[in-house]
């Protein structure tokens, strides 16, 4: 049998999507507007071509939020995974209900030779909040009325 996988899968708000099988293939994955971590990815093997997602607009504030850490990822990979890759990946902020706040990145990974990423961005649309940094504290800050994307070729 072939290898599990997902076709233009969309979830938005209030599920999130948790991927717990090895050798799954996510082809136009769409997830947005959930108020923790989007994606969590926590089989081995797996791979993603095309995710795109949108922060939630409504958090009241920063620390109504998260209190541990600022905000949560579009995109996670589990600590535990040590194969992964993905293609095509994108997040968006548009903070409306508090433009002050700031997410700390687009995408979370352990740091691991076999989890790559290629081709990643962040951005703030029209300076409604601000990603920190594209995949763990790697990348500049996306911010500002420009809606300027913030773009990263590969990690690590």
């Amino acid at each position: 049998m072939g290898r599990p996988s997902g076709d233009r899968l969309t979830r938005t708000r209030p599920a999130r999507t948790v991927v717990n099988g090895d050798s799954v293939s996510a082809y136009g994955l769409f997830v947005e507007h959930y108020q923790k971590d989007e994606v969590i990815w926590n089989g081995q093997n797996g791979r993603t071509i095309f995710f795109q997602n949108e922060k939630p607009y409504d958090p009241p504030s920063q620390s109504a939020w998260r209190t541990d850490a600022r905000g949560y990822a579009a995109y996670k990979v589990a600590d535990t995974v040590t194969s992964h890759e993905a293609w095509g990946m994108g997040s968006y902020c548009n903070f409306t209900a508090d433009p002050s706040i700031v997410n700390e990145h687009g995408f979370e990974t352990p740091v691991n030779p076999n989890v790559k990423f290629h081709d990643l961005l962040t951005v703030s649309l029209g300076g409604k909040g601000t990603i920190a940094h594209v995949i763990n504290s790697t990348g500049g800050p996306a911010q500002g009325t420009d809606t300027v994307p913030v773009y990263l070729v590969s990690f690590p």
